[in-house]
């Protein structure tokens, strides 16, 4: 399981480890990976690190100085080292030191002379502006560096967090660095993993510098393919199709029949069972998927399910989704299931309910406008998680799951490809995810691995081109084995 901390624990870590250590080991050791991973860089982008060409932005905070050691390191490499100097009364002195020592320069800030030629020059431009304290956009000062470095063909190293973006949250609140890497220190922050911040970040590489960061204080999960695996549901030698997991749809209408389908595709690859399908599509959902146990008479009478999945293409059947949500069993609401509940029946089930949104969707449910939601996806997900006292997955770019009012860690979803980004594709992982309801998953269990396969079923129904809901479904048993670990055929 990759974990994220908040810089709060972090910063709390970091002093009881440097108690321990000798005055400024810690920062040699964050400097001694940063070094190592500029070093690999150069020989990328420029061949060697000797004769490379190097330019640190430096500000005044410990970033300042990882940026400064590890360029004292580089230039003892052969590298041609140049820092520019954001505050210079306040640059880390050992690290100022210590570059020139090793035959650093000094240029002068702002974009325009000396500093401005060494990052058109430049191989690699190392960006030590703003700790993980940091909070808003860049300062005036540091915005013409940031686009020299964007303009400047130099590889843009970011170090522990690109500066601009907020670590707690992911907001990015202004200008900002986009990194080709980010080298983070001691574990990942929430920021380098969640839009919009995570797009800034580049590739992530993480340096373990020892921080003792306990396990009960994780701000985020992100599930890896190890704790996916563990969580599938795998059927036992006596298993039958109720003990593996009898999962309702409740989806579709004469307006939308294929959100039916598409759910039910989602569903049957899910592990369940077997799947009934309730509503006015069951001709559509017969004709694909001869499996699928239909009824026309409403949740009630469809006979035994260990979960419902509600809302796909429901249109405005609110009966329905009152029906669903006054069952004794998990259930999945989405799409216009999330409109036509009744928030009063969500907050009063016993049953564990799971709310899958995508941020326009979210947007309405708390009344706020969409870009509120994208740009400040964690703490929308725990809102609405608090506020409906439901498990919340929160669809989008970074794909969160919040479990019930809000508790815990978030876990986010380390899968998925942009292409996901198509018509009918959440009405797949809704059958998904509440087919592993069905299984026996808990809700945030049946969302976390359920987002993982269906994000890694978009990787492989794409391949880098555009592909249809339909192709993700067929993907997903691709996804289950490339889980697991077992062979194709």
């Amino acid at each position: 399981m990759r974990t994220a901390y908040s810089v709060e624990t972090v910063r709390n870590a970091e002093r009881e480890l440097m108690a321990r250590l000798p005055e400024g080991a810690l920062m040699q050791r964050a400097a001694a990976g940063l070094a190592a991973a500029c070093a690999q860089v150069l020989a990328r982008v420029a061949g060697r690190v000797y004769g490379s060409r190097v330019v640190l932005l430096v500000g005044s905070g410990d970033n300042g100085g990882d940026a400064l050691y590890a360029g004292a390191r580089l230039a003892r490499r052969g590298a041609g080292v140049t820092a520019v100097l954001l505050a210079p009364d306040r640059a880390h002195g050992g690290g100022l030191a210590a570059l020139r020592r090793a035959g650093g320069r000094i240029a002068a800030g702002g974009a325009s002379g000396a500093a401005g030629e060494s990052i058109a020059r430049a191989d690699l431009v190392l960006d030590g502006i703003v700790g993980i304290g940091g909070k808003g956009g860049l300062r005036e000062a540091a915005v013409p560096l940031a686009d020299a470095a964007a303009r400047s063909r130099a590889a843009v190293v970011a170090v522990d967090l690109p500066s601009g973006v907020d670590a707690d949250t992911g907001q990015v609140r202004g200008d900002a660095v986009r990194a080709d890497l980010t080298v983070t220190f001691g574990t990942h922050k929430p920021g380098l993993l969640i839009d919009p911040a995570r797009e800034y970040a580049g590739a992530v590489r993480l340096v373990d510098i020892g921080l003792p960061l306990p396990a009960e204080a994780a701000e985020l999960e992100a599930l890896q393919h190890a704790d996916a695996a563990r969580l599938l549901p795998v059927p036992a030698a006596e298993s039958d199709k109720y003990r593996r997991g009898v999962v309702g749809i409740a989806a579709g209408s004469a307006r939308y029949p294929g959100a039916a389908v598409l759910a039910v595709a989602g569903a049957l690859r899910g592990g369940a069972g077997a799947v009934r399908y309730v509503g006015p599509a069951g001709d559509a959902v017969i004709a694909r998927f001869p499996e699928t146990l239909v009824s026309d008479e409403g949740p009630k009478r469809a006979g035994r399910v260990q979960a419902w999945v509600v809302g796909p293409g429901a249109g405005d059947d609110a009966a329905t989704v009152a029906e669903v949500l006054a069952a004794e069993v998990p259930v999945l609401i989405d799409a216009d299931g999330l409109r036509l509940a009744d928030a009063d029946a969500v907050r009063a089930r016993t049953a564990p309910t799971l709310m899958t949104p995508h941020a326009g969707e979210a947007a309405a449910l708390l009344g706020v406008g969409r870009e509120e939601v994208e740009g400040s996806r964690l703490a929308s997900v725990r809102e609405l998680a608090a506020r409906y006292g439901a498990t919340v997955l929160l669809k989008g770019s970074t794909t969160l799951v919040a479990g019930a009012r809000g508790g815990g860690p978030v876990r986010v979803n380390a899968t998925g490809t942009s292409w996901l980004a198509t018509a009918g594709s959440g009405d797949v992982l809704s059958g998904l995810a509440g087919s592993l309801l069905a299984a026996g998953l808990s809700a945030l269990d049946a969302g976390s691995v359920g987002a993982y396969l269906h994000g890694l079923a978009g990787r492989f129904a794409t391949e880098g081109a555009p592909a249809g809901a339909h192709d993700v479904a067929e993907a997903i048993p691709r996804a289950w084995r490339d889980v697991r670990g077992t062979r194709e055929g």
